[in-house]
């Protein structure tokens, strides 16, 4: 899957990497709430974020270029819970977080909280190449993508019949007093891509609509760097699923860890976090991990994840469910 090549360079042999994207649009996904229609509509628009994002990495642009234009696809496709098809907060608004993290200068943005712009993945990386902080939320940071000249869209933009279903749903069996365990995944969504790039750096990406039903100006794990997001020098993660269980273990960051101070390979590293930590504190959902040698895994513990990837031959490898084949899948 992965290989080396050389170049020279201004007269130095510099080593050149294969590049490779990865994507997921979420854990959590149940059969029996898919359609046909629905899984063909899906596995598309994860094949168009791959190739979009392939693209630059062939021209050889940097892996965050490649990263916030898979997720600029699939921000845009209402599949997904994030831009486009993101769920609706306790009354009745669309509250959008995002966050981009690039490993090879440990620089990073995050967004949160916003209501009217239309990517908060380009977003989130505004914020980290022309500000001076981390994190914006809410006004503010609509404030800055206006400053910015980023696009901002009436909330109207993201409101899909589908995700407003869910919130009555979600509403009745709040009213009925159902535990949210029994509520069904209305914790589940996110998008996220990691890329290696020509000169071996590496990226992550995460964006989503968090939590049907979320009030309180609820942030789940997506955009906080170290739970839901993370890239350094050797590993890239992005988590989906239960976000409060992401933050209390780090999630994305321990994943990161492992590889770096105990050795673990990113399959193992990335099972132990997803499919050990988290559960056993009561949480659930998965991850894509992406390491510098080119070796990844796609970790869940719930029916179905939408992932793919795509490396040099430039072609997409998507699946859904857990017993779908996806070659090079290590989950």
């Amino acid at each position: 899957m992965f290989e080396r090549h050389y170049a020279v360079r201004d007269g130095v042999l510099v080593s050149m990497a294969s590049p490779l994207l990865v994507i997921h649009g979420g854990a959590g996904v149940e059969r029996k709430e898919m359609t046909p229609a629905d899984e063909d509509a899906a596995r598309t628009a994860l094949a168009a974020a791959l190739r979009a994002g392939h693209a630059q990495l062939v021209a050889g642009k940097p892996a965050a270029d490649a990263v916030t234009a898979a997720i600029t696809v699939l921000e845009d496709a209402p599949q997904f819970n994030a831009g486009r098809g993101a769920v609706f907060n306790h009354d009745g608004r669309n509250e959008l977080d995002a966050a981009l993290m690039d490993g090879a200068s440990g620089k990073a943005g995050a967004v949160a909280g916003v209501h009217r712009v239309k990517n908060p993945i380009l977003l989130a990386r505004t914020v980290m190449e022309k500000s001076r902080h981390v994190m914006m939320v809410g006004a503010g940071a609509e404030a800055f993508a206006k400053e910015q000249g980023v696009t901002l869209v009436d909330p109207k933009y993201f409101r899909t019949d589908k995700r407003w279903q869910q919130l009555q749903k979600a509403l009745r069996d709040e009213a009925a007093g159902v535990a949210l365990l029994d509520v069904g995944r209305n914790y589940f969504g996110t998008v996220g891509a990691l890329a290696l790039d020509v000169q071996g750096r590496l990226a992550a990406g995460t964006s989503t609509g968090g939590m049907t039903n979320k009030r309180y100006g609820r942030i789940g794990d997506s955009p906080i760097i170290g739970a839901g997001t993370w890239a350094d020098d050797r590993c890239a993660v992005s988590g989906t699923g239960w976000g409060e269980f992401y933050i209390r273990d780090a999630a994305a960051h321990e994943i990161c860890a492992r590889v770096r101070l105990s050795g673990e390979s990113i399959a193992r590293a990335a099972r132990g976090v997803i499919n050990g930590d988290i559960p056993k504190a009561g949480g659930d959902g998965g991850a894509i991990a992406l390491a510098s040698d080119g070796s990844f895994a796609l970790p869940f513990n719930t029916e179905g994840m939408y992932r793919g990837w795509i490396g040099a031959d430039g072609e997409p490898h998507v699946a859904i469910y857990a017993q779908d084949t996806l070659r090079g899948d290590q989950h």
